[in-house]
């Protein structure tokens, strides 16, 4: 029988160690999974051009013609990009 650390010396450090790192890992998808990045609990979306453009028009920031204007302006980006 062999007394003395031997190779399970080496077990001995690395199995609290991949212990250590599991439950790190577990704690940051724990905390990815419940952070709420926009205050409701659903992801982050970026507007589109069009909602943008609707918003702008909704709080009076541009007028009827601008609006229909830039309405027709993104129509035809869109349709060229096709």
């Amino acid at each position: 029988m062999m007394y003395g650390y031997g190779p399970g010396g080496l077990w001995m450090t690395l199995v609290p160690v991949l212990w250590l790192a599991l439950g790190a890992g577990l704690v940051w998808a724990l905390l990815r999974l419940v952070r709420r990045p926009d205050g409701e609990g659903g992801r982050q979306t970026r507007e589109t051009p069009q909602e943008i453009l609707d918003r702008r028009y909704a709080s009076g920031e541009i007028d009827a013609e601008e609006h229909r204007r830039a309405r027709a302006q993104l129509a035809g980006r869109d349709a060229g990009a096709s």
